[in-house]
């Protein structure tokens, strides 16, 4: 399994069957809240039975809402079209009564947790780092499953998480080892915020650069446009031939509109939360042209890819936006655990965690590398290294273009994944 903390989970539950359907129908044991034999409200197969996963996103005050937005519709999108081919074991999928705002905020996001988690089989989506940090013990000590917005490394050696893609740890990296091929700098900088999302990206570009033999510093900076002046100084001072930011998209136009007004000429890659194409619109639209590009876990909106073409499909008309891209990405290992607990009839929190730990490889109709997915193995087995870079591009739907396809480069490849990378910054 591919955690080593923590005790090991049994999946020893007693199973009632129904007649005609052989799965689990969990309405009167307490290992399988939110699941029941009524149906779904505004069901699509009206003689399923229900299974509720509840999502806690950045819905209206934090800095990754207009990321959240589009994940939480596209979530809602993925798992229509899932019960509209039939649903799962006998079951459609509920992912909009239990949604809950955490407004990025770690207390807030384990009070609506807890509100919600007795409700619920698991997590469709739990948003942030440090916000399902607040949780993890939680989610660990009460077996609930859940799918994470967002790439700490952290993940990789937790069971109860489903990640999909690059770590920012490993995203890094790449990016770093992209730099050194195409424009060969000699000096990175860290730009990040706190905690388990800014700073496993920074690790991930202290291993690069150390890989690289390239100097190396790191300068933690906070949220909010008025609290960047001290990323911005220590730019235009220090003169990095590359900056790694990880911050939210706003955050991230300060810094750069910022520090090229002071005269600051080096490139930037930023992780994926940072970028939104409404940056093409903002003040600093003239140097995030010219000296941003963007990593990325996975191909953007427009790339055709059957898993691309069925989200654009149930989305329907929409503004394209990654966020959504992100969403549909991040649903297909649950479902694979879903359906892997039907086909074993365990529809439990025991028997969900139970065929977690099953799943070799998950389906994502070609938005990921084939053999992505794999839960079985330890950390460094399970995890994916591959990345992609891209540049902003107006006549793009979601504002980049992607410029270096999947690929892992050779300080990733290499890197033995031990631990949370953050821990080694």
């Amino acid at each position: 399994m591919k955690s080593r903390i923590g005790a090991v989970l049994t999946a020893g539950v007693l199973t009632v069957s129904v007649s005609g359907c052989g799965v689990f129908r969990g309405d009167e044991d307490s290992s399988a809240p939110g699941v029941t034999k009524d149906a779904c409200p505004n069901a699509v197969n009206k003689n399923n039975g229900c299974i509720y996963l509840g999502a806690i996103s950045d819905l209206t005050v934090g800095p990754f809402k207009t990321l959240a937005v589009p994940i939480t519709e596209a979530q809602k999108a993925f798992w229509k079209r899932v019960n509209q081919q039939g649903g799962i074991g006998g079951y459609d999928i509920d992912v909009t009564k239990y949604v809950r705002d955490n407004k990025y905020n770690p207390e807030t996001h384990n009070q609506v947790y807890q509100e919600i988690k007795g409700k619920v089989l698991a997590l469709a989506q739990t948003l942030g780092s440090p916000t399902t940090a607040a949780i993890i013990k939680d989610l660990k000590s009460s077996k609930i499953v859940a799918a994470p917005a967002s790439w700490t490394s952290a993940w990789n050696f937790e069971d109860v998480i489903l990640e999909s893609g690059a770590s920012y740890c490993i995203e890094s990296m790449n990016a770093i080892d992209y730099a050194v091929e195409t424009f060969k700098p000699k000096s990175v900088m860290a730009v990040h915020y706190a905690g388990d999302y800014g700073a496993d990206a920074a690790a991930g570009a202290k291993a690069g650069a150390a890989a690289q033999k390239l100097t190396f510093n790191a300068i933690e900076t906070p949220q909010g446009q008025d609290n960047q002046g001290r990323a911005v100084d220590a730019i235009v001072k220090g003169k990095p031939d590359l900056v790694i930011l990880t911050t939210g998209p706003t955050d991230a136009a300060t810094v750069i509109g910022q520090a090229a007004a002071r005269g600051y000429k080096g490139r930037y890659i930023g992780t994926s939360p940072s970028w939104n194409k409404g940056l093409l619109k903002s003040p600093a639209a003239p140097a995030i042209k010219a000296q941003y590009l963007q990593s990325a876990p996975w191909a953007p909106f427009q790339t055709q890819t059957p898993g691309h073409q069925a989200m654009r499909q149930a989305l329907g008309q929409v503004d394209p936006n990654d966020g959504y891209t992100s969403g549909w990405v991040w649903s297909y290992p649950l479902k694979a655990a879903l359906q892997k607990a039907a086909a074993n009839k365990e529809l439990t929190r025991d028997g969900l965690l139970k065929a977690v730990k099953q799943i070799t490889q998950v389906d994502y109709e070609g938005m990921m590398p084939t053999g992505s997915g794999n839960f079985a193995g330890d950390a460094g087995t399970g995890a994916v290294r591959t990345s992609l870079i891209a540049k902003p591009d107006d006549k793009e739907q979601t504002g980049v273009k992607v410029i270096k396809e999947a690929f892992t480069g050779p300080t990733a490849k290499a890197y033995t994944l031990d631990a949370p990378c953050f821990g080694k910054l």
